[in-house]
This record gives C-alpha cells, sequence and structure tokens, in this order.
C-alpha cells in the first residue's frame, strides 16, 4: 500500500495497553490452546447477589451530522487528557512520545463497563464527557480513520481479548463493537496465558506495521487475565513540501542552555503557517493532503522547555495556534528517531493523577463489562502499557500506536526576508488530525542523537 512512499526512517508508532484480570488468583498456566470462535458462559448458580449497576450502559454510536462535529467531545477530552499526562511524564528527563488518542479510545472502551465511583473517578481524570457524546464521538473518529485515503495512510483496530469460559455482558460487547468496531476475541487466559500474550503482542505488531513489539511484558498476563482492551493506531504520511535531503547537515543542538552535540539539522524555507507568543515559537507542517499536521513548539530559550511544559495545557495551545499566520520561513529542524526498549505501565500515573478506585481489587466496579456472582471474580485494571517509536527525516512521518488494557480476574504574500524557526534546542510536537483537531502524537526531543 502507498507504493510512492520509500521506506523511511520517520516513524512513530504507540502502544497503549491495559490490563484486566479478575480479583483473585487462577490456575497455573500449562499448554497453549487453538483460537476458540465463542465465549463459553458459566452455567454454575450464583452464590452471592450480584453488584447492581449505578450508571447506564455505553449507548449505541451516533451519526455524524457534520464534518468533524460528533467527534468533538470526545475529541477536546483527549486533547485536555494529554497535557495532563504530559506534566507527570514529563518530569522524566529525556525525549517523549505517546499517543494520547490511543489511551484515551482504550480506556474509554474501558468506561464503557464503568459504574459509581470508578465511573466517577474515570470521567474526571480523562475529562470524559457524557457517555453518549464519548463513545459516539470516537465512534465517528475511528470510522473516518477506517476509511482509506490516498495522500496518507491513517488506521486505527481495536480488539477485546477475553477470557473463553468468562461471562461478559452483551450489552457492553454489543456497545464496543458498535462504537469501536472492537470485536471479542476469546482467549484461554487460565491455562495458557504465556501463548495468549504472544498472540496479542503479535496482533499489536502487525497493526503498526511491525513497528511496536513485545509490548504487554511476561509478568503482565497470567492466569487471572480476563480481559485485555487493545487500541492500535497508525500513521504514515509525506510532508506537503518535503525537504531536500542536499539540504541536511551535521549542525549544533543545545541539549541545555551552554552544551551542544552535533545532529543532522534539515533546512528549508517554505510558507508554513506561524506564530510568536509567550516565549514560545510555533510552526505548523502540513502532510501531503492537508488532514494531518505537525505542530512544532519552540520555546525562545535553550534551556526554557520544562518551564514551557509546566504551563501548557491544551486551552493555551489552541489560543497560540490562533494566532497563527502563514509566513515565509526558513526552517531548521533535527532528523531524530525515539525508539524506547520498553513499554510504560501508565498504571501508577493515573492513580497519581487521581484514577485510583479502577485499580483496587476490593473496590473497583466493571460490573458493565462482566457482573459475575462471586467477587473474587470481578474486575479491575491491573495495567496500562503504552510505547511509542518516531523518527522524522525530510521525507515525512510514519507512526504507529496501540493502547491496551489489561483487566485481571497556504497564504498571504511573503516578506522580503523569511522568519527564522531555527529548532536547535529541545522542543516539544504533535501530530494532529486537522479535519477534527485530535492530537493523535505528543512528543518532546531533548537530544535528537538518542533513542530515548
Amino acid at each position: 500500500m502507498w507504493p510512492h512512499l520509500r521506506t523511511p526512517r520517520w516513524l512513530i508508532p504507540a502502544l497503549f495497553v491495559g490490563t484486566v484480570g479478575a480479583c483473585d488468583a487462577g490456575t497455573v498456566p500449562t499448554t497453549p490452546d487453538e483460537v476458540p470462535t465463542t465465549t463459553q458462559v458459566p452455567t454454575s448458580e450464583p452464590t452471592s447477589p450480584p453488584r447492581k449497576a449505578t450508571s447506564p450502559a455505553m449507548p449505541e454510536p451516533t451519526q455524524p451530522t457534520q464534518a468533524g462535529g460528533p467527534s468533538a467531545p470526545a475529541v477536546q477530552a483527549s486533547n485536555a487528557f494529554a497535557f495532563d499526562l504530559h506534566r507527570q511524564l514529563a518530569s522524566k528527563p529525556g525525549n517523549l512520545a505517546y499517543s494520547p488518542a490511543s489511551i484515551s479510545i482504550a480506556l474509554a472502551m474501558t468506561f464503557g463497563g464503568a459504574r459509581g465511583d470508578t465511573a466517577a473517578e474515570m470521567s474526571k481524570v480523562m475529562h470524559f464527557p457524557a457517555a453518549k457524546a464519548l463513545h459516539g464521538g470516537w465512534a465517528t473518529a475511528v470510522k473516518r480513520w477506517q476509511t482509506p485515503n490516498d495522500d496518507y495512510a491513517l488506521a486505527t483496530a481495536n480488539r477485546l481479548f477475553g477470557e473463553k469460559t468468562y461471562a461478559f455482558e452483551k450489552a457492553f460487547l454489543d456497545a464496543t463493537g458498535a462504537s469501536y468496531g472492537a470485536p471479542l476475541d476469546p482467549r484461554d487466559f487460565k491455562n495458557a496465558p504465556a501463548a495468549q500474550r504472544s498472540f496479542i503482542n503479535g496482533w499489536v505488531e502487525k497493526q503498526t506495521r511491525k513497528r511496536i513489539v513485545d509490548l504487554i511484558p511476561a509478568p503482565a498476563i497470567d492466569s487471572e487475565t480476563r480481559l485485555v482492551l487493545v487500541n492500535a493506531l497508525y500513521l504514515k504520511a509525506e510532508w506537503q513540501t518535503q525537504f531536500q535531503e542536499t539540504a541536511t547537515g551535521d549542525g549544533d543542538f543545545f541539549v541545555d542552555a551552554s552544551k551542544s552535540i552535533k545532529a543532522p539539522m534539515m533546512n528549508k524555507t517554505s510558507a508554513y503557517r506561524y506564530a510568536a507568543t509567550d516565549g514560545a515559537q510555533l510552526i505548523e507542517m502540513p502532510y501531503k493532503g492537508g488532514d494531518l499536521s505537525m505542530v512544532v513548539l519552540l520555546p525562545d530559550a535553550r534551556d526554557g522547555l520544562a518551564a514551557l511544559e509546566k504551563k501548557l495545557d491544551a486551552t493555551t495551545l489552541a489560543s497560540w495556534m490562533g494566532k497563527m499566520k502563514h509566513e515565509r520561513v526558513w526552517l531548521t529542524l533535527p532528523k531524530f528517531e525515539i525508539d524506547p526498549t520498553e513499554a510504560i505501565d501508565l498504571a501508577d500515573t493515573l492513580k497519581a493523577m487521581g484514577m485510583t478506585q479502577a485499580f483496587d481489587r476490593a473496590n473497583a466496579d466493571f460490573t458493565g463489562i462482566a457482573n459475575p456472582p462471586s467477587p473474587a471474580d470481578r474486575l479491575f485494571i491491573g495495567h496500562v502499557f503504552h510505547k511509542a517509536f518516531v523518527a522524522v527525516d525530510e521525507a515525512g512521518t510514519e507512526a504507529a500506536a496501540a493502547t491496551a488494557v489489561v483487566m485481571p480476574r497556504a497564504g498571504s504574500a511573503a516578506p522580503a526576508d523569511p522568519t527564522r524557526f531555527q529548532a536547535d534546542h529541545p522542543f516539544m510536537f504533535f501530530i494532529r488530525d486537522v479535519k477534527n483537531d485530535a492530537i493523535l502524537f505528543v512528543g518532546r526531543v531533548s537530544d535528537p542523537t538518542a533513542k530515548a
């Protein structure tokens, strides 16, 4: 597909995995199992009354009324969450990349079965709107991202991997299927957890064109696992105006106020949307077709990124972008690749943000997903893994992201001289869907010669 795109070294895959498991231990893994075609529902009589659901089930997806309109509540929530999450992750030094859209979709699917205080905490931390607007909004976005486009590749896939002997609520399965296109794939977690981890990691690798491998570490999937909810997001796009390789050369990149390293710096003079505001410069580089773009946010001070990250939020970024105008810009941007060796588990980060009950095996309420008679069989979130790869060069951008929740049990006249945008010190970038303003990927480049 897209034969005109050469295999580049610019790529952004990200992967989010959440694990959901039962509240007590299951059996020890023994042998691999074949893929079943249906889920077996337990036939034993209840030993205790099911927990009462306290909020409505996930609604059917709404139909779009105008381009980008129906997805707005879900997208706005995801964008707001992106900056809350960034403030948590930014405390760790080095390069950074993640996909707020992927994380939000995976947790939105999980939220569809949350009830009571568990749902309330998730809604607050994730900025989720009312259920109908949330799930209907993502239904609209997912449908558009799954529609083939001649100018670029943008695709998403969702899947539920569930223990084949575990009884899931039909309303939840119907709703996630309708809104997110996420079918249930029954798996034998009880007897062959290692084989299932390998299968899920393989599915993720396939969806992300082999950019995300071994997302879920070995200890995360065991015989207690009952459900893994996964989102995968893939992007491959050429710049609308590409950089010339002959204009790329080694230059100084200042990793702090005084220390510099040599890095391959791309150069191009062209018309871009640009703004200078509040101690920073912004430039927007569109991809072919104009539906997608990368926004680079560069602090004026060489060591100013940390302070910028602390005050930045979705409203501020939107305000700054509202001031952007087309100008002739001399752009210098380093080639870079972000490729961490291991996924990060966002569980502790989400807890610190206020989402605690969802991870509490004694009090988590996901009875909208499954409502077994025994409290020991009810679900909680065990892990939320995320992994991203980003590489940018003269041709464009390729990106992939996946998220899984594991549950155990053109322009105005140009000025005479171009505006200078010289990204020779740490900066942030945002890859966005211009049509609905969704932030697909967020990243920070502290050292373009380092992969993590």
